[in-house]
């Protein structure tokens, strides 16, 4: 099949609806983006093609063609007076998983790097739906890339531009023309300086749907543009398809999605069939076999009495003329299962216990592995790992509470370590198979409060003071835990009665409190960064002889140090 059938050709001037427009109802405007209009006759129209994008020399897609199929009435969270939504509604508010997540990433990343930008990631899904139909319904595999290239019809000025070979052929395989490639739909010259590495592999593939995400979301956001200011966001879509039409449609899907969708497995996504050359047709699969090529015509009628003979290449055979003519549609085709569909269940593969002090890092990583119903791992198949709940401040590495990894050739995922927060208690990991509906591993995960294990003054003076007197040193000492700094430890402080006797004393050296009463126990004392702990100053009653100081922390570290009171020497 050819290229054309797998996109939409972009209207030609003077064109003012298109094929799904036509149909659509009065209603609908209502409910879809602005810029969405109806003629006299109550008719939904996307447009016409005209006013250029005023601040944009150029197009991310070189004005290729598109889908014009506009989102269904239903919203797909209707108001509860509407009732339960069509199945065509819920349908198209589904995205592929792995494509979401690509979307949802780009947000994050130009939150941090474009934060004035406010990019909603609903936009990148309305461009995605128009551009490639969400990558053909979420035909990728784990790490993004579609299984056949996405290309758009070549740009030889027959109904499209006329743009000649900047690439040598690299992207899209041509070294006359260029074509519009991936699911985003660039040009190799504009990918050239728009291409950005989405999935951290150190490579900008257009045919990758997080590298091409990001790249979307970083061409919509340059100029300073503002998506929360509506004038900007339309000069940034018609500066990726220079048509009014292009940019009704696009702001039809980003008002759908914004209303809600949900994530659906990779390869399920529903498929446009409307272009904007007013034909139709749906996507075919990506690697289509050999009997999805055109039918050829059917063959001559063999002589009477002897069997026909297959033509070399066509796929047919020409036996003597059946009753009724042939069929010119192909048989449809099953595409083979993707490694995620082929997934059962996860398994646990040797995750430890997972157990950690507050602010350090977990020794132990959840690893699981993902297996086929009779047990073979698989490879390539992206698995999530999420901490769960509100209970934890715990993150992995990197700060992040969601990762993606992708299955090694062993079926084996393995989540990044955990860093424990200041939270204490219980929390969970759960893993989960990104696009596969079906049951994770969850694992329980323990941050303990910090801890020291050894106690040593930092200074040796021997602590001393007059009846009624201060004492001149303040006591400090240092904790640390398997010989490493211990900080931010609980810890308390008592002047005890022996050795024998952890009980406060009732006389002899003494702290102040704020009022400048007595205390022989302070409590809510921690260690600083460097695990120094310095107490307040000492004071002496009127009672000689030598005292105990008590310092217990968390972790169960004890230090005792003496403290004399004596007359001064005459």
């Amino acid at each position: 099949m050819s290229a054309q059938a797998h996109f939409g050709r972009r209207l030609r001037k003077g064109a003012a609806t298109t094929a799904v427009a036509a149909v659509a109802v009065a209603a609908l405007a209502a409910s879809q983006a602005p810029g969405v209009t109806t003629d006299n006759r109550g008719r939904q129209t996307t447009g016409s093609d005209s006013t250029p994008s005023p601040d944009n020399d150029d197009t991310a897609t070189g004005n290729s063609r598109y889908y014009t199929d506009l989102p269904p009435l239903d919203s797909p969270s209707p108001s509860p007076t509407v009732g339960t939504p069509v199945s065509r509604g819920e349908a198209e508010a589904g995205i592929p998983a792995t494509v979401l997540d690509a979307y949802k990433k780009a947000e994050a990343s130009l939150r941090e790097s474009k934060p004035g930008c406010n990019l909603p990631w609903q936009l990148l899904a309305a461009i995605g739906k128009v551009e490639s139909g969400q990558a053909r319904g979420g035909r990728v595999d784990a790490s993004g890339t579609t299984y056949s290239p996405i290309l758009g019809p070549v740009l030889n000025g027959n109904g499209f531009a006329n743009i000649s070979d900047t690439d040598n052929g690299a992207y899209d395989g041509d070294r006359t023309h260029d074509r519009a490639v991936g699911p985003m739909q660039f040009i190799p010259s504009t990918w050239e300086w728009a291409g950005r590495d989405g999935n951290a592999d150190g490579k900008k593939d257009p045919n990758n749907i997080y590298d091409a995400a990001l790249a979307a979301g970083h061409y919509l956001c340059r100029f300073d543009h503002d998506m929360s200011v509506q004038a900007q966001m339309n000069a940034s879509i018609l500066g990726y398809n220079n048509s009014t039409a292009y940019l009704n449609t696009v702001l039809s899907w980003l008002e759908y999605y914004r209303k809600g969708t949900h994530e659906v497995p990779d390869g399920t996504g529903t498929l446009p069939s409307h272009n904007s050359d007013d034909s139709s047709g749906s996507l075919p699969t990506p690697t289509p076999p050999a009997t999805s090529a055109p039918p050829s015509k059917p063959a001559e009628p063999s002589e009477p009495g002897k069997p026909g003979k297959p033509k070399p290449g066509d796929g047919t055979s020409s036996p003597t003329p059946p009753a009724s003519p042939p069929s010119t549609t192909p048989p449809p085709t099953t595409p083979a299962p993707t490694p995620t569909q082929t997934v059962d269940h996860l398994e646990d593969a040797g995750t430890g216990k997972l157990t950690a002090m507050a602010g350090d890092s977990f020794d132990k990583k959840v690893a699981v592995r993902t297996e086929t119903k009779d047990g073979k791992a698989v490879a390539k198949v992206r698995v999530r790992f999420t901490i769960v709940g509100d209970a934890t401040d715990a993150t992995f590495s990197g700060g992040e509470t969601v990762a993606t990894v992708v299955t090694d050739k062993l079926g084996t995922a393995t989540a990044p370590a955990l860093v424990a927060g200041e939270k204490t208690g219980d929390f969970t990991v759960r893993a989960t198979v990104v696009g596969r509906v079906m049951s994770g591993l969850d694992y329980t995960a323990t941050v303990t409060a910090r801890q020291a294990d050894t106690l040593t003054r930092t200074g040796d003076a021997a602590p001393t003071c007059v009846p009624g007197g201060e004492f001149a040193e303040q006591i400090e000492v240092k904790a640390t835990y398997k010989g490493a700094v211990a900080d931010k430890v609980a810890a308390t402080a008592t002047l005890v009665k022996s050795a024998d006797d952890a009980t406060a004393n009732d006389k002899g050296p003494y702290f102040k409190d704020a009022d400048g009463k007595t205390v022989r126990t302070l409590t809510d004392l921690t260690t600083d960064a460097d695990g120094v702990l310095k107490l307040p100053k000492l004071y002496a009653d009127d009672t000689t002889g030598t005292f105990l100081l008590r310092i217990d922390t968390a972790g169960g570290a004890t230090l005792t140090v003496e403290l004399k009171v004596a007359a001064a020497a005459s």
